[in-house]
């Protein structure tokens, strides 16, 4: 299938524009050089607008519109829960986590872990989550993304997987983080426009032109099990979303782990100008993942009546795109992009920030702030590279590319939400228990995979978690060194928070609330 010439005409005028838009936004004054802060964190000054909205961005992406929307095919509603507990989640992390960070004025996670603990968790930590942000995540991007661009406009995966790697670079490479919130707000808009013309235009092919809200009435009378939120045991996808586990279990590890500790998401929280900014950037972006299950999954469900017979789930949303009417097809292509090369371009900027402040400025603390600064760009390109190289042979062959990153990452969320919990709550927790915790996670969560293979993985997520815990207490207990000479000072952290994000926390809590009890 080819793209119009006004669909071409409007996805260049996009690439265009926010390239042009970036360098603007990422221009110095005169006699000015760009340094860590600069680069890394924006220079400490990213606007509430700003903040939500990359939070956004950056999550949103190929593996979760294209590999939710294949979920929403197989599965139905019920995968709508990691969006919408991530919106609890995001507060949680907002309230509680934020205060002590930003108190530690850190540039990464590896870095507080090492304030908080030991050089050798810094490093240990380091090494890990740039493996799985070169191996897992941007792979998992990029591939994706190939893959719809190949479905819609008929271009070979690998020229898919280069265009999309060199347009995040042409727009990041140079800014950096401000180059990437600061255009953020202009994808995000793209990507909920585009989203929401997608889903009315396939509920209004259901409906046979009377309208998407009678084509969501005859969507939900003629599939009701794809809109169970809660899914019973003899139901066949109840491993991947074991029943009302999901509420009380091992999900709100899993989304706290990705919300608090994952440097591409936490990074831009860590660039704002006050506690008080960051907060109202949660909590607009707290309510942007309240809309995102009519982006990303609805779309999935409607592709079950409209393109029945699909070899792959995860053709759900580029086949709709297929369908949809000229002009309408490019804003909708455009959107898909602009939420790929955003999540590229904030995993590259992580994976930079992560290689040259907990890895090389070590090795060579003397270099000037420019040299860091040229690391960070020449890892970026490297860790681009790479994941191209790999991806065809880590997910070439996944049907449902999404619940395969739910269940590689759960393998070691446990470990790392038990590392970071106890390192802010518990002044007890020492190096040895934190780092036996964050490394056990992986040996039990394979051991529990192997032994008890019929146990849900989200179920096995919240299991080792609590191990992992007791892990941890029981060897800084047997060390007996007291309360930790680095532990957190809670009394001097200001978790006191603004009346306008109490009220927004309500808000996010009550419609939550009605979306469960709607279609529980």
């Amino acid at each position: 299938m080819k793209l119009a010439s006004i669909d071409i005409t409007l996805f260049v005028v996009y690439v265009v524009a926010l390239v042009g838009i970036a360098w603007w936004v990422s221009r110095e004054k005169q006699g000015h050089q760009k340094d860590t802060n600069d680069y890394f964190l924006a220079g400490s000054s990213l606007p509430w607008w700003a903040i939500g909205a990359s939070l956004i961005a950056a999550n949103i992406s190929a593996e979760q519109i294209i590999g939710m929307s294949g979920s929403g095919y197989q599965l139905g509603l019920a995968i709508a829960s990691y969006e919408w507990m991530a919106a609890i989640t995001l507060l949680i992390v907002g309230k509680f986590f934020l205060p002590i960070f930003l108190k530690h004025k850190i540039y990464t996670m590896p870095q507080f872990l090492e304030q908080r603990y030991d050089h050798r968790v810094r490093k240990v930590m380091a090494i890990f989550w740039l493996g799985v942000y070169v191996f897992v995540n941007l792979t998992a991007v990029l591939w994706l993304g190939a893959l719809a661009i190949n479905t819609i406009a008929g271009v070979d995966m690998v020229y898919g997987m280069m265009f999309l790697g060199l347009f995040s670079l042409t727009y990041s490479l140079y800014g950096g983080l401000k180059a990437v919130a600061l255009t953020d707000i202009i994808q995000v808009v793209l990507l909920v426009i585009g989203g929401l013309f997608l889903s009315y235009t396939a509920l209004n092919l259901i409906s046979d032109g009377n309208g998407a809200i009678q084509g969501f009435v005859d969507l939900t009378n003629k599939l009701p099990e794809k809109f169970d939120m809660i899914l019973s045991e003899d139901n066949p996808h109840y491993m991947d979303l074991p029943g009302i586990s999901v509420l009380i279990g091992g999900m709100w590890i899993m989304n706290l782990s990705y919300w608090g500790f994952n440097q591409y998401i936490i990074q831009r929280t860590l660039a704002a100008k006050s506690v008080q900014e960051a907060q109202k950037g949660i909590a607009f972006a707290a309510f942007l993942k309240l809309l995102m299950p009519l982006i990303v999954v609805l779309p999935g469900i409607a592709a079950v009546l409209i393109v029945p017979d699909l070899a792959k789930p995860d053709q759900a949303y580029p086949s709709l795109m297929t369908l949809m009417p000229v002009g309408l097809k490019g804003i909708i292509f455009a959107a898909l992009v602009a939420a790929i090369v955003s999540s590229l371009a904030s995993m590259t900027n992580s994976v930079s920030t992560i290689f040259t402040m907990d890895l090389y400025k070590d090795k060579r603390p003397n270099e000037s702030q420019q040299h860091y600064v040229k690391v960070g760009r020449i890892v970026s390109l490297v860790a681009l590279i790479i994941a191209m190289v790999v991806a065809k042979p880590l997910l070439g062959n996944f049907d449902q590319a999404f619940q395969y990153i739910q269940e590689f990452t759960g393998f070691f969320t446990p470990g790392i939400c038990a590392l970071f919990v106890l390192g802010m709550f518990w002044k007890k927790t020492t190096a040895n228990g934190g780092l036996l915790a964050a490394l056990g996670s992986f040996v039990l969560s394979i051991a529990f995979r192997q032994f008890w293979p019929e146990l849900p993985f989200i179920d096995r997520v919240g299991l080792v978690f609590l191990l992992c815990i007791a892990l941890a207490v029981v060897v800084s207990l047997l060390e007996k060194k007291g309360v930790s000479e680095n532990a957190v000072d809670l009394n001097e952290v200001q978790f006191k928070t603004t009346s306008g994000f109490n009220v927004a926390s309500i808000a996010v809590v009550i419609l939550t609330a009605a979306f469960y009890i709607t279609w529980w």
